[in-house]
């Protein structure tokens, strides 16, 4: 175990290590968008320093010598922690709050669930029947003010076609020179309608809350609304006041200066709600069709998430599930794809009971349940790509019974933090968590299903560590496989110390001050797992995909697998006694790796590389006239582009826009595997499931283990959807986590472009022969930076 000085011989050393270079193209813009900040340089060694310092400076008795080597080892790459430890870690972390470095929580709240992301947690949330308490429609009058003399107050012509568009009044594209006055006269009397000119026009009976101008504050404001609606206040007045939000592009100092939604974001969300819950809720009521409490958490949490926007970089990532068992899981599962409601992954939450009811020969109503179920579950997702299954008595609460051993507090405590205190919803809380304790899934995951959580609230801090960059040596000094047994033996133990180094960085990090403080203290969680798997398995073992299926020929990567998990627990339990805490409820786990992967060009976590050889498209803003000349405005790199070789397009669907295709060679691709290599495409569904059967057995393990996010793309033109079915039933009940995605090849997918497009290898040979360019630089929009593998769709 490490921990002391003396005991730090460490494989990393103490001397400063240089950082290493990120992937060319792909990962340098992934850093310049996500992590570096201007006092870093654009230098990942820089990176290390402020991240490592930041994190040993949470536990007073950290050594200089540990701080080292894990500055070190994150430098070298070889522990990645994960995109939000990078972005947030510095000297300051101690005094900020655990939710901006958690990618994963759980709540069982709208406001709880809102608060969450916008600190820009994954969060999810069960919407069982026994799991929900409020009925909006008892909810009180809500009324909104904004003082005219806020910045973003449409108090002209041009500020009300801002506001037409931004409130969705006015068609998506609409100019403000066909903003006619019809329009605005529309416009005007919304705003009308929306806001309430000054707060003394309330009824004197009302509630008046001025919402503070912080993610606490925006939080609150809901807090207060949920908690008047489950006390049935449906006669009482809420006035909530926007004046003091700060406006729209104004820096944010906790996000490295990304520019704020403003009042206008918040506003409408709140307007959404009253429009398409409250009032609906109310109206429908007494019908034989109710808007069932379900369904409005859903649509609440829906029209919330859609205005967590930091700078537009950052979206809510949310995961909905529900129970099998209850009568609306039908409207549920056909709620995403008919209701509209993008923001999360929805699943639908079953147990074995539900899998041996798949048998035809058994009769009853639950059994005729269960098979209506499991058809319009693969119908939707073999259309839609959702919902999906989530193995509910197979997570990990279900077998240590912990779930079951979390106490009930009526006065709030379990929702207190230096920055947020909950008041007035205690009492929701306190209700929602006597129904948890009686629920027959008393857990539910994160969105990407890696992790385990507790229905009423709880955080699993993760990492990364990359196996293939803790290697000492060029990875081009030796034939794959064949490492001489001095640089095996340091490899190892750069991968054993980065491991048990991650351990202890997680659980320092839940020291810091939590909203969930007594859940990090019930069950201290943290995930630690592995990516770029593929790269150093053949690297270090010679192995391909498909050698790591045939256990005896792969025996020493999974028995160096095993170790691994075994001491990442070790280490952990050992820590957290010398620490003074709970040792974690889990430890191992294997995320996504979406950010953290493309910064040195790794294959994703547990994925397989998504492509070969593929064109990387990228937006700039420029079209061209009827003469195929560049027009005034054109982004000057575009022409320069086209004159260097590259592939230029002007698109059709985007007015205005033209992409660029950047030829990319993924990290896989250049090490020499040949036919060894197997792309996701390549690769059976059933040799896939074995590949997560096996790192569930090797990595997760029986005592201490989360999950594999995963994503297994079913291609339409190979499987028909009794055949997709087929292979869910096969399949499914014998992983814990698995998101099944029937997709069809980018061909048939009606698209003008993707942002990645594979092509063939002789044909990548000539777009990149075309190319003079010794050093190009590019500009990468944001959105054409998100996981293309499916990895993590949010």
């Amino acid at each position: 175990m490490l921990g002391h000085t003396d005991r730090l011989a460490g494989a990393f050393g103490i001397a400063p290590l240089a950082g290493r270079p990120l992937d060319r193209g792909m990962g340098e813009a992934v850093g310049r968008r996500t992590v570096f900040r201007p006092e870093d340089h654009e230098s990942f060694g820089n990176v290390a320093d402020r991240v490592a310092l930041g994190n040993t400076l949470l536990v007073a008795d950290t050594g200089t010598a540990e701080r080292a080597q894990l500055r070190n080892a994150i430098a070298t790459g070889a522990l990645l922690t994960s995109g939000r430890h990078l972005q947030h870690g510095d000297a300051a972390q101690r005094d900020r709050n655990l939710e901006l470095f958690t990618n994963c929580a759980t709540a069982i709240s709208s406001f709880a669930k809102f608060y969450l992301l916008l600190n820009g947690s994954g969060v999810g949330r069960a919407y069982d029947d026994e799991l929900c308490a409020v009925d909006w429609a008892d909810a009180p009058t809500m009324l909104l003010h904004m003082s005219p003399d806020h910045p973003d107050f449409p108090r002209d012509r041009a500020g009300l076609h801002r506001f037409g568009v931004e409130m969705q009044l006015l068609p998506w594209g609409t100019t403000l020179d066909r903003f006619d006055a019809v329009a605005e006269a529309l416009v005007r009397a919304s705003l009308n309608e929306c806001l309430l000119a000054s707060p003394t026009d309330a009824p004197a009976h009302a509630v008046h809350h001025l919402i503070d101008d912080s993610r606490e504050g925006w939080a609150k404001a809901v807090e207060i609304l949920e908690a008047m609606a489950f006390r049935g206040e449906r006669d009482g007045c809420l006035l909530l006041d926007l004046s003091v939000i700060r406006p729209a592009g104004s820096p944010i100092a906790g996000m490295q200066g990304r520019p704020a939604s403003g009042p206008i974001s918040l506003l409408r969300g709140l307007i959404n709600i009253r429009r398409h819950v409250i009032e609906p809720a109310r109206l429908r009521a007494a019908s034989a069709d109710p808007l069932e409490l379900w369904e409005q958490a859903l649509l609440v949490d829906h029209y919330l998430s859609v205005e967590v926007q930091v700078g537009g970089a950052r979206r809510a990532a949310r995961m909905a599930t529900k129970s099998w068992r209850d009568p609306g899981v039908l409207r549920f599962i056909r709620s995403k794809s008919e209701g509209g409601l993008w923001t999360a992954n929805h699943s639908v939450m079953v147990d074995r009971t539900f899998w041996a009811l798949q048998n035809r020969a058994e009769d009853g109503e639950l059994a005729a349940h269960a098979r209506l179920v499991f058809d319009e579950v693969t119908r939707c997702a073999y259309v839609n790509g959702e919902p999906g299954f989530i193995n509910g008595d197979l997570l990990e609460d279900h077998r240590t019974g912990a779930a079951w051993n979390k106490p009930i507090f009526t006065d709030g405590r379990d929702f207190r933090s230096a920055r947020y205190q909950v008041d007035i919803a205690s009492g929701l809380l306190a209700d929602l968590s006597k129904r948890a304790s009686q629920a027959r899934f008393p857990v539910t995951t994160n969105p990407c299903g890696e992790i385990t959580l507790h229905v009423t609230g709880g955080y699993c801090v993760i990492a990364d560590f990359a196996p293939l960059l803790a290697c000492p040596v060029e990875l081009g000094s030796f034939m794959p496989g064949s490492p001489s047994d001095e640089d095996a033996a340091l490899w190892d133990q750069r991968v054993a110390d980065s491991v048990r180094l991650g351990v202890r960085f997680l659980l320092r990090a839940n020291s810091m001050d939590a909203l969930y403080a007594q859940e990090v203290a019930r069950t201290n969680r943290i995930g630690i797992g592995p990516t770029g798997l593929h790269e150093w398995a053949w690297m270090r073992f010679g192995l391909g995909f498909r050698d790591l299926l045939d256990e005896t020929l792969s025996a020493p990567f999974w028995s160096m697998l095993d170790r691994l998990s075994q001491d990442a627990k070790n280490e952990a339990n050992a820590y957290a006694d010398e620490l003074g805490t709970a040792r974690p409820t889990t430890v191992t786990t294997v995320k996504p790796a979406g950010t953290t992967s493309k910064l040195f060009g790794l294959t994703e976590g547990a994925h397989l590389p998504a492509r070969r050889q593929y064109l990387r498209w990228v937006q700039f803003r420029g079209t061209r006239d009827a003469g195929e000349d560049w027009l005034p405005g054109t982004d000057p790199l575009l022409p320069e582009y086209e004159q260097r070789g590259y592939p230029v397009r002007t698109l059709q669907s985007f007015p205005g826009m033209s992409i660029v295709g950047f030829p990319t060679v993924s990290l896989i691709q250049r090490l020499g595997l040949g036919d060894a290599l197997v792309t996701a495409p390549d690769a059976t569904p059933e040799e896939q499931y074995a590949w997560l059967r096996l790192l569930e057995r090797h990595w997760i393990g029986a005592e201490q283990g989360n999950q594999v996010s995963y994503t297994l793309k079913v291609y339409t033109d190979r499987f028909d959807l009794q055949a997709f079915r087929d292979i869910v039933a096969r399949e499914q009940p014998h992983v814990r986590c698995c998101s099944v995605l029937p997709s069809r090849p980018d061909a048939e997918l009606g698209y003008e472009y993707l942002p990645e497009e594979e092509v063939s290898a002789a044909r990548f040979a000539a777009i990149a022969d075309a190319i003079h360019d010794e050093a190009a630089q590019e500009v990468v929009d944001w959105a054409h930076l998100q996981c293309a593998s499916g990895a993590c769709p949010i």
